[in-house]
């Protein structure tokens, strides 16, 4: 990666011209310094000055913020890096980051710190615009935010749900499997897709060093990883070693890894059992419309189910279950329709669904999950469960998959 490469991103807009100028061997002339923000700054947007002012021609004011880097941040390895091509900069010109003569190990390490400039800088900060994750199309009224890790940009996003509408909060660059995404075995060095949650909180205190300040397990494998044959566990949300602030982009055995102090940050934020965590590496954000009118289907598959379910039309509510159904008990959709019938026989049922949410699965295959509690009604008697089901597109239609009792 070179700088000319980083120069001409998105998150740059100088001359290349004026990098050239500068690469010859001219330090450029510093402009009038600013007065230092109060917050510290995010390392991307102290990483996208650095570069802005190189295109610019700015060594010096490029240089002084490299040096506010490292202070700010003093185990972040490629601000040290880039801090040293700066001053090498002063002397020579520097075509590529860590110009460096380096051995076989170093020069492996110089292309780690080199993937994460590039995932860094040419990850969107935050999504453009009004765009929203297609992700989300509903929301519990008790979940209170939401995290899409989004692996085709190395770029996690927090979201905050209130009064039924999502607001972005906030971005964390992290690191992944070393082979990417899509995990299906133990070992496979992959990171899994798909929606999941908080199983509970490790405290740093009672973990190796390796995991920094603490770990976030999620439910991995779920009941659709299960149906589909796929195995592992151990998947967490964790730290860093306290030696370094960041790892490369494709350097974990499979769990989500961010520096120590995004997880403090998630970790005041998130809640067991409650908070999604979506991950894929086919993470869309869209206009609101076309957000809302995928809720819209969600429901309408939804209402299409409850009402058939009230009239204890077994025939009618077969056609909603897919040929290919298998329930998280390898069951064939007539054999567990059939279990889930509450007083079978009854007349005048009642049924209602609580407490919905809608996602639609980061995947290659249209597939919408729906949660929710059933409360059926016969007479004086009551009975609740909570279902997941996975809505599958087939053709023209939407069929149910899978469904599972939680």
């Amino acid at each position: 990666m070179s700088y000319s490469e980083v120069t001409r991103g998105r998150l740059v807009r100088g001359s290349l011209c004026a990098l050239l100028i500068f690469a010859s061997g001219g330090s450029g002339a510093a402009r009038k310094p600013q007065a230092a923000p109060a917050a510290r700054p995010e390392p991307e947007q102290m990483l996208a000055e650095i570069y802005k002012d190189l295109a610019e021609n700015h060594l010096r004011d490029a240089q002084a913020k490299a040096d506010a880097l490292v202070e700010a941040y003093p185990t972040f390895h490629l601000g040290h890096l880039v801090r040293g091509d700066l001053l090498l900069m002063h002397t020579r010109p520097v075509a590529s980051l860590g110009a460096v003569a380096a051995g076989k190990d170093a020069e492996t390490r110089l292309q780690d710190l080199r993937g994460e400039a590039a995932a860094r800088l040419r990850a969107e900060a935050r999504p453009a615009g009004d765009l929203q994750p297609r992700a989300l199309l509903q929301l519990r009224k008790d979940q209170r935010h939401a995290l899409i890790v989004d692996a085709r940009r190395s770029r996690a996003y927090l979201y905050e749900h209130r009064n039924g509408e999502i607001r972005y909060v906030s971005g964390y660059y992290f690191s992944q499997g070393k082979l990417g995404v899509n995990k299906v075995k133990e070992g496979d060095m992959r990171t899994p897709v798909g929606v999941y949650y908080i199983s509970g909180r490790l405290p740093g205190a009672k973990l190796p060093d390796f995991y920094g300040k603490g770990a976030l397990p999620l439910d991995y494998p779920n009941s659709w990883d299960k149906l589909n044959g796929r195995s592992g566990s151990g998947i967490w949300i964790h730290g860093v070693p306290p030696e370094t602030f960041s790892r490369a982009p494709l350097s974990t055995d499979g769990c989500v890894v961010v520096s120590n102090d995004d997880l403090q940050k998630l970790s005041r934020i998130v809640e067991v059992d409650k908070t999604p965590i979506v991950i894929g590496d086919q993470v869309e954000f869209v206009k609101p419309g076309v957000r809302e009118n995928d809720r819209k289907l969600a429901d309408s598959l939804l209402e299409g189910w409850r009402r058939d379910a009230e009239q204890r039309d077994g025939g009618q509510l077969r056609t909603h279950y897919s040929a290919r159904f298998k329930s998280a008990g390898d069951e064939k959709a007539d054999a567990w329709i059939a279990r889930q019938q509450f007083l079978p026989g009854a007349k005048r049922v009642r049924v209602t669904l609580q407490d919905t949410s809608h996602f639609r699965q980061p995947s290659r295959e249209d597939i919408i999950i729906s949660t929710f509690t059933q409360q059926t009604a016969v007479g004086k008697f009551r009975h609740a469960v909570r279902l997941r089901q996975y809505w599958a597109r087939e053709g023209a239609d939407w069929k149910i998959v899978s469904e599972s009792v939680l």
